[in-house]
């Protein structure tokens, strides 16, 4: 579970940002840098040899860059395809015709969303194929603020991408990374290398060897949407942490400091989302 106003996150952020700039500052006094034609040569003296590391100032293709987030918020909104709603930010799966409406709402680099899902995630798949429910998908990217990092904006965006295909290929990547196999340890920040997005999406039949998929993560096509997304997600109230869940206006679970403890088994789940249903 995560909380996305947690002090104590913030200050074990501050406190793994003060360590690693003190590493960079040793690492200073080996190394020199030179600005060429609007790239960065970092030259090491290695053992007594020498080492050159270039870098473009974008960030390169591994990554979104700093650059490129920094623009995101000018950038041209592009929504992706089966979004609805004000700047294409609700998501809606599911059978449009059922009666009740489940809300998700995640944050990518959450382990607790990772557990949820992987505990959960496959009665939600089949209450959403049998029409038990629809189900409306937010995600947030609160953790990038408390850890540092840009790794929920991206994969939020590598998300919009994979929605743009279709909303199976969305759920299923969205199922991946949040997969045992694939999520990280939410201070390692690799959903922020979109050579390792690309590598989840490899997963999905839909997306492997897409070409358009893999261009609009690497261009960052769907940025500005994630940010518009993202301020969608703040706009809960009630969504004090993730994941959260929500039966139609019911959220669900067991009361804790930071709101609502989400189900984490099917059998609770499905226990909290009947007792919702029945009002």
């Amino acid at each position: 579970m995560s909380n996305r106003n947690s002090q104590a996150n913030k200050q074990a952020a501050r406190e793994r940002l003060r360590v690693e700039r003190e590493r960079q500052k040793k690492k200073e006094k080996v190394r020199r840098q030179l600005t060429v034609g609007g790239a960065i040569v970092a030259v090491l003296a290695v053992a007594g040899g020498i080492g050159v590391a270039v870098a473009n100032s974008g960030g390169g293709d591994s990554g979104g860059g700093s650059a490129k987030w920094s623009d995101a918020a000018s950038a041209k909104l592009v929504q992706p395809a089966n979004t609805s709603g004000k700047n294409g930010t609700e998501i809606t799966v599911g059978k449009k015709d059922a009666k009740h409406t489940l809300s998700l709402f995640e944050d990518a680099r959450c382990p607790g969303c990772a557990g949820f899902e992987q505990n959960v995630g496959e009665t939600i798949q089949k209450d959403l194929k049998d029409g038990k429910y629809k189900a409306s998908i937010h995600l947030g990217t609160f953790l990038d603020d408390n850890l540092q990092g840009t790794g929920s904006k991206n994969a939020l965006s590598s998300l919009g991408a994979a929605l743009n295909v279709s909303t199976d290929a969305f759920l299923k990547y969205k199922e991946a990374l949040f997969s045992k196999e694939f999520h990280p340890d939410e201070r390692q920040d690799k959903f922020a290398e979109n050579d390792y997005l690309l590598k989840v999406a490899d997963t999905v039949p839909a997306l492997k060897g897409n070409a358009t998929f893999q261009d609009a993560v690497k261009a960052g096509t769907y940025n500005r949407w994630a940010m518009e997304m993202s301020k969608t997600f703040n706009g809960f109230k009630d969504v004090k942490s993730t994941p959260t869940v929500k039966m139609d206006d019911t959220v669900l679970g067991t009361d804790s400091a930071n709101g609502k403890v989400a189900p984490s088994t099917p059998e609770a789940f499905t226990a909290a989302v009947d007792k919702a249903m029945k009002g």
